[in-house]
């Protein structure tokens, strides 16, 4: 790693004794540098971090992930600064690559995919994971900072070129799986810093959308179609298109909701924005499934599969452009009387899942 640049893991922490370790070990041979911001452990978290050579640095919490995470920056010394949570970890195989990337990459950000997992805790569905790609490597030394309380984000001065570069070294976040956010009243904290945000006047629409996404994920169905509804039509007020995410949001919760003819034909216009996004066909194609409407389905499913998971511009579900979708296009098959096709379809399913 001498003839390569530096990088600085930095993290911010609070009681992760029984995740820190896991991310720790996967960085080892990778970071040259470890930052973590303690805000207030009163478990083994600061002696196993000590443990991977890491500087600990505490910090009184300000209910603002951004403060703190951009403390951390101050004391990081690397090239690169790569940020995780406790609650993450690097790929195991395609880590290794990290190092040649950064020596040959002439970009300032690197994004890297993002594999959330959700479900129950053990074990690990592989196949039941939302795929994003988030800016989690940028340089150190340029004024590079975060911003925002919650959901915070990598800001850039205006100074600076802003193109970032898709990496494949993927990460794996394990945060959403239903037993940890049992135990660490994640949705709770979030509202809470989420309404506190909500408060300022000038606050983004992202806020209403993430109050909404937290009202979904607490099966509050009517709250979040509330807030996601808001967020969209805050979007266009500021003259904005809505992003994508929203639509993914609000057609999740109808679908979630039985609430087909709001959905129908209405996710068309959502189509006409984002023709590319996997996700919204993949509804399209449930929801006239669910009316019987089995051609017109069909040729929602087959759309998705021709799209496929590799569009680095999208919140994807896994499986939408693969098994899932020719499960369906299986059953489309079967009530069309197509009964061959319909069972190579189904073959088509197993061969796609992972093992």
């Amino acid at each position: 790693m001498n003839d390569l640049p530096s990088i600085t893991l930095c993290m911010i922490v609070k009681n992760e004794a029984k995740m820190i370790d896991r991310c720790l070990n996967s960085v080892n041979g990778i970071v040259n540098e470890i930052i973590i911001v303690d805000t207030g452990s009163t478990d083994s978290t600061k002696e196993i971090g000590e443990n991977h050579g890491a500087r600990i640095y505490p910090y009184q919490w300000s209910n603002n992930f951004s403060e703190a995470r951009n403390y951390g920056l101050s004391y990081a010394t690397g090239d690169w600064i790569l940020w995780l949570d406790a609650d993450e970890e690097l790929d195991e195989t395609d880590k290794n690559n990290l190092p040649k990337i950064l020596g040959d990459t002439k970009a300032n950000i690197l994004a890297l995919p993002v594999l959330n997992y959700h479900g129950l805790t053990e074990p690990v569905d592989k196949n039941h994971l939302f795929l994003i790609y988030q800016p989690r490597l940028f340089r150190n030394h340029l004024s590079i900072k975060f911003i925002n309380r919650i959901h915070e984000n990598v800001h850039l001065p205006e100074n600076i070129d802003q193109f970032i570069e898709n990496i494949s070294v993927s990460i794996h976040h394990y945060g959403y799986l239903k037993q940890i956010t049992d135990e660490k009243h994640k949705g709770r904290r979030n509202l809470r810093l989420l309404e506190i945000e909500l408060s300022e006047p000038s606050h983004s629409p992202w806020i209403e959308y993430h109050i909404a996404s937290e009202y979904y994920r607490n099966n509050q169905y009517e709250k979040a179609f509330m807030y996601v509804n808001q967020a969209i039509v805050a979007f266009i007020q500021k003259g904005l298109m809505p992003p994508s995410l929203l639509y993914k949001l609000k057609y999740a919760i109808l679908i979630e909701t039985n609430s087909l003819d709001g959905a129908w034909p209405s996710i068309e216009k959502a189509i006409l924005l984002y023709p590319d996004y996997v996700d919204l066909h993949f509804y399209k194609g449930y929801i006239l499934y669910e009316k019987k409407e089995y051609v017109e389905s069909l040729e929602s499913f087959e759309k998705c599969l021709e799209l496929g998971e590799n569009n680095t511009k999208y919140l994807i579900l896994k499986g939408v452009g693969t098994f899932k979708a020719w499960h369906y296009k299986g059953l489309c098959l079967e009530h069309l009387g197509r009964t061959a096709e319909a069972q190579a379809a189904f073959e088509c399913e197993e061969n796609s899942l992972l093992y």
